[in-house]
């Protein structure tokens, strides 16, 4: 997935009544297909170490006090290669030129495709599902296996990430262009061919993108929070058409009727988060955390670094800000927690041990602990 530095069916409705008793559901899916050479390195570094996110999580959060029961539904198959740790005779396929093929040819809209199939058929009706995971695409999947279920008019999604994860490759590869042509010390080499010529696929930097624009999300139930991507306005006053095409695809999220709450937003106080919770109108709602959203202050085992997250505490806030949804009777459709890189997660760093195991399995106790308190089933 390109990322841009930080320098730079309506579906069947049920009667709410019907609405059987369910269980938060945990379930595992660790695909990790990200091309970029840091993280090729590192993969070739942890080849055959079987270290599974799901397992670190659900470790944590049984260790917690008053967590509402839940159950284990199982993981989802991920080819060995495609793992973030392959087997050691996986090592000839570790290369930038297989997963960028991957993504290009549809490759994690295919894993989607398999997250939403495993919701419908091991988890609903009778459970809330929740995913442990990597690449933030497959929430595409679990989203619409819910949004089916009850009817995607009935299910807003909030997503909790650093990353807007809703512009298409070639609005990022034109801004990375830009980038080069302008930026004497743009960080981007323009001998790398994977720069170029990308097409518009379905993956963790776009998947919002496509669920807009194949409607399987209507937009003004979708929620960003804590974004830092978004352009400062500065670069919406830039001419270049290149930067045009790239600005355009924020600005369209706003006019389609999104909500976008920057990253400077949640730093100069939650109110305006906690307003448009309020807004809120759907009986249901769907949580996604991208764990990026710490990234390089709270944590350190995330996949994608290029933006300085929050902090702990304003993690903390913010979920629970998210949280008050709960306070008018919404429920839980589903949740997850995404993007964590087990090569880093849990490690020893400078400033001490790594906590984005603790911190996510903080965010789903938090969670599904609110909504099982305002429970109505």
């Amino acid at each position: 997935m390109v990322r841009l530095s930080s320098e730079m069916e309506e579906g069947m409705c049920l009667d709410m009544q019907e609405t059987p008793n369910q269980t938060v559901c945990f379930f595992g899916c660790p695909f990790d297909c990200d091309e970029q050479f840091d993280a090729i390195q590192e993969k070739r570094g942890a080849l055959g170490k079987n270290i599974d996110p799901f397992d670190r999580v659900l470790g944590a959060l049984r260790g917690k006090e008053d967590v509402p029961e839940f159950r284990e539904a199982g993981r989802i198959p991920v080819p060995s290669w495609l793992l973030p740790n392959p087997a050691a005779e996986d090592s000839s396929k570790i290369t930038t030129e297989n997963f960028t093929s991957f993504i290009d040819t549809g490759g994690c809209l295919e894993m989607a495709q398999k997250v939403q199939s495993f919701v419908n058929s091991e988890v609903l009706p009778s459970g809330i599902p929740c995913m442990v995971g990597i690449d933030h695409s497959l929430t595409g999947g679990a989203y619409r296996a819910v949004s089916e279920y009850y009817g995607k008019e009935n299910v807003a999604l909030v997503v909790i990430d650093t990353h807007t994860d809703a512009v298409p490759m070639s609005a990022h590869a034109n801004a990375i262009q830009y980038d080069m042509d302008t930026n004497p010390s743009s960080i981007y080499d323009p001998k790398d061919p994977y720069l170029y010529n990308r097409p518009d696929s379905y993956n963790a930097s776009s998947f919002l993108y496509h669920m807009l624009h194949d409607e399987d999300i209507i937009p003004h139930n979708l929620y960003l929070m804590g974004v830092s991507d978004y352009p400062d306005k500065k670069v919406f006053r830039i001419k270049d058409v290149r930067i045009q095409k790239y600005t355009a695809a924020f600005s369209s999220l706003k006019r389609k009727g999104c909500t976008v709450i920057t990253k400077k937003d949640c730093q100069f106080g939650l109110n305006k988060v906690k307003t448009l919770i309020k807004k809120i109108s759907t009986p249901y709602v769907y949580i996604s955390v991208d764990m990026d959203i710490g990234a390089g202050n709270a944590v350190e085992g995330v996949r994608f670094r290029n933006w300085k997250g929050l902090d702990e505490r304003l993690i903390t806030k913010l979920v629970d800000a998210v949280c008050e949804v709960f306070d008018r009777n919404v429920k839980l459709a589903g949740l997850d927690v995404m993007e964590i890189n087990p090569r880093r997660a849990g490690e020893q760093f400078s400033y001490g041990r790594d906590r984005t195991y603790e911190i996510a399995a903080d965010i789903i106790g938090k969670i599904i602990s609110h909504q099982s308190a305002k429970e109505t089933w």
